[in-house]
């Protein structure tokens, strides 16, 4: 049983510029909480949950950073909650299926949501003797994030030279992913969707210029361009200097935000985004699935409210029912 904890809230993250906004209006609000650094932490196999409520904000992106400790301490952590009786956002299933894209297609074939043709596979050899290769495609890691180690390649020689050159892109867990390459406008970009429980945040186009790397938080792509985000991922367009560009996005579809709510709901996500794209041949492709969600602030203040502020309704809300 859990004891009577003294805390309202744990918010576990590994990067404080993310969640700096968050932690902002929490102390605006007054709400009794504790910020939890995942980077260097230690935790005993007694310990008994000490607040009313955990908000898991860990990466899986935290190894580009250099913390390659983070994800599987924050899995143990998750665990040791879960078997004791706290309440977890974004607990160890959920926390276990966004480090995986593979089972996110899995998840996505299951609702029948189309998505990505991919081959997984822990040798490059292995996928000399299937017959549903197609080129050019997109060499991910199973364990993404931030858009990291992520290359379009025209054959399958190029993907033996690129392993070769450079084997770290099997980090951090050694499986990768070879996934349909997916056309789409450049100029209206890709959509993503913001999502607080099973209800929609808000919506918004992101125009990549060829960019993987499309983390929304305004630590990493500022909202003035001169600015120099602070994001540890490189950036592979040498040749495009323009930034990302984020446009609140008013005329969504009904039918993907009822694809990314079925997501939601069989996922069983607190807190997600979800990113799709629609092809010139009329296909809307759904591809990545993040529980980790950072926010765009003007993105949230064009709809007409700070986002940040929703989420600490949304974990009041929370707490209210647990008490």
């Amino acid at each position: 049983m859990v004891a009577s904890p003294a805390l309202d809230l744990v918010v576990l993250f590994e990067n404080e510029a993310w969640q700096q906004p968050l932690f902002d209006v929490l102390d605006q609000r007054e709400i009794s909480y504790e910020k939890y650094d995942l980077k260097s932490a230690a935790f005993g196999g007694h310990d008994l949950p000490k607040a009313r409520l955990y908000f898991n904000q860990a990466s899986p992106s935290a190894y580009v950073r250099g913390r390659l400790r983070v994800v599987p301490f924050t899995l143990a952590l998750l665990k040791n909650l879960q078997i004791q009786g706290a309440n977890v956002l974004n607990g160890i299933d959920v926390f276990s299926f966004e480090l995986s894209k593979s089972a996110q297609i899995a998840k996505l074939n299951e609702l029948g949501i189309d998505h990505p043709r991919s081959i997984i596979f822990n040798d490059a050899e292995a996928l000399a003797a299937r017959n549903d290769l197609s080129f050019p495609a997109m060499l991910k890691p199973e364990q993404g994030g931030s858009g990291a180690r992520m290359n379009q390649l025209d054959s399958l020689d190029e993907l033996r030279e690129l392993l070769t050159k450079n084997p770290s892109l099997w980090d951090p867990d050694q499986l990768l992913l070879l996934q349909e390459y997916l056309p789409h406008d450049p100029n209206f970009g890709i959509v993503r969707m913001e999502f607080l429980g099973e209800e929609l945040l808000y919506a918004m186009r992101v125009v990549t210029h060829g960019r993987y790397n499309l983390c929304p938080s305004e630590a990493c792509h500022p909202v003035e361009a001169e600015e120099k985000g602070a994001c540890a991922i490189p950036d592979p367009q040498e040749g495009d200097a323009r930034p990302v560009e984020f446009h609140p996005y008013l005329d969504l579809p009904t039918e993907a935000l009822e694809a990314g709510k079925q997501i939601i709901k069989s996922a069983k996500m607190d807190v997600a985004g979800i990113e799709y794209l629609e092809t010139p041949d009329g296909r809307r492709v759904f591809y990545d699935i993040n529980a980790n969600s950072n926010l765009r602030k003007p993105i949230g203040e064009a709809f007409g409210f700070d986002p940040f502020e929703r989420v600490a309704e949304f974990l009041e809300q929370k707490l209210q029912r647990i008490r």
